[in-house]
């Protein structure tokens, strides 16, 4: 957006120590203080609401910022005359579907506190788009990329260190993501299109991808240790997974181990057809990239672990794992 000659306010939780901060406007603050979100939007052309509370945080958390939150943000957007607002959700919000491609008018089913958060946000944000306002709507594939790591950082951290990784699963599923900068590109076009192309609801995806086991290979080749994906028995290793998330053992959640065995990926069609959008990224390139990004950066991380995409995710009980690998 300052590359193409917008002036940029952020409002977010954590302080913005970004390499752009001295070029915008900064106000750090929770969604949920609907005085903090007035002030954040005043005198706004565009809204970019991309702020949610993880999987990983409580459900009383989750809910309260990303549906609460959520109808905080946009009705002081209404209310303040805001020309369009760019809701960023899910496509959680489809649960853990029984057929593929994933179309924007299929069934909304979350899973778990997040995907049931977000479909109640997307409701929201359907009714204000039904009132009159301008309200796209994107549903991303996991999306990776520089300052994008959490659950992902785990493959990362393995292939760096020589280690093969294990998959529940026979790893020939199909699992779409999504390259940061693409998602950043089909934001810019819901920002900026007229509103007949981009008042809709959009998925957005990676076009090229193969099966799981090939695409996370691909990280361990980048790493040149020769490691291998290794594959388990979905059935006992999803157990495994969820009686470690339910003893807050493991970062892996349910939407997370209940998908990764499974085929899981969008149509882009409408997307491409309505917004002239086109991925750049595959899958592989995604990941290569993003690991790439991970290795020199990781004096900047430290020791530092957290709930949020912008740092590694604890391990837990999946770091002692990961020696006999």
């Amino acid at each position: 957006m300052l590359n193409k000659g917008w002036r940029v306010r952020s409002l977010d939780i954590a302080p913005f120590d970004y390499p752009e901060r001295n070029q915008i406007e900064e106000i750090t603050g929770d969604i949920r203080d609907r005085a903090v979100v007035d002030r954040s939007v005043k005198d706004a052309d565009l809204v970019v609401h991309t702020a949610a509370a993880l999987p990983l945080y409580k459900p009383a958390d989750i809910f309260s910022t990303d549906i609460d939150g959520t109808r905080n943000v946009i009705q002081s957007s209404a209310q303040q005359k805001v020309e369009r607002f760019v809701y960023i959700s899910t496509t959680a919000v489809y649960g853990i579907p029984d057929h593929h491609p994933l179309l924007e008018d299929d069934k909304l089913s979350g899973v778990g506190p997040y995907g049931e958060a977000k479909v109640q946000a997307e409701q929201l944000c359907v009714a204000y788009r039904d009132q009159g306002m301008i309200v796209p709507i994107l549903r991303p594939k996991s999306f990776i990329g520089p300052e994008r790591l959490g659950i992902f950082a785990m493959l990362y951290d393995w292939a760096k260190d020589g280690k093969n990784f294990p998959l529940p699963g026979s790893g020939k599923n199909r699992y779409q993501l999504l390259d940061v900068e693409d998602l950043c590109e089909a934001i810019y076009r819901c920002a900026t299109l007229p509103p007949e192309q981009a008042n809709d609801t959009f998925n957005v995806g990676a076009k090229e991808f193969t099966t799981i086991r090939e695409d996370f290979q691909a990280v361990l080749d980048a790493a040149g240790f020769g490691k291998k994906i290794i594959t388990f028995p979905a059935a006992p290793m999803t157990a495994a997974l969820a009686v470690l998330e339910q003893l807050k053992l493991s970062p892996v959640y349910k939407w997370a181990y209940g998908t990764v065995t499974e085929d899981s990926f969008v149509a882009v069609e409408k997307a491409e057809q309505q917004l002239g959008f086109t991925p750049r990224f595959s899958n592989k390139d995604a990941l290569v990239r993003n690991y790439r990004w991970y290795v020199e950066n990781l004096d900047k991380f430290g020791h530092a672990t957290g709930v949020s995409h912008r740092v590694p995710w604890n391990q837990g009980i999946l770091k002692v794992a990961k020696l006999f690998f």
